[in-house]
């Protein structure tokens, strides 16, 4: 069944959108002209602990967008208290905060926020949580370390 032409106007809306606005350090395309699939990067922000890397994830519209949230999924490992090993972030409004009026741009920002500012809050890291809080020079030793060596 092919996906309703409500959500690709909506999507070739917002790539418009971007591509009028494009966001400082966010680069992302279709996957093989596929508008529901993209291959996004961000650039690690000079004043994080993920400077100099470029971490990409991929992100995946469903075919009720904007009904339903995109998922995302980072492909480059990251040494981060809100994204798992299996490279899932925890963002709410992917999560039980979507609502039909957020836009990508506004997906991809918070995406761009969270990466740069990890917070020890509403982890899917636990441990990395625990480092971030109780010794935070290691968490961040070890986060230059992995975009230095991954990303």
């Amino acid at each position: 069944m092919a996906p309703p032409s409500r959500a690709i106007r909506r999507i070739q809306k917002e790539i418009s959108d971007l591509n009028a606005n494009p966001i400082e350090g966010i680069s992302y395309e279709p996957v093989d002209d596929n508008l529901f699939n993209w291959k996004c990067s961000i650039k690690g922000a000079s004043d994080s602990p993920y400077k100099g890397g470029t971490f990409s994830f991929k992100l995946t519209l469903p075919e009720d967008f904007p009904f339903k949230a995109p998922t995302v999924t980072f492909t480059t490992k990251i040494y981060h208290p809100g994204i798992n090993d299996e490279g899932g972030i925890c963002v709410p409004i992917l999560r039980d905060q979507w609502k039909p009026s957020i836009t990508l741009a506004t997906v991809l920002s918070v995406i761009q926020e969270k990466v740069n500012n990890p917070s020890a809050d509403d982890p899917f890291e636990p441990e990395i949580a625990a480092q971030l809080k109780n010794d935070k020079g290691a968490f961040l030793s070890t986060a230059r370390e992995w975009t230095k060596k991954y990303a």
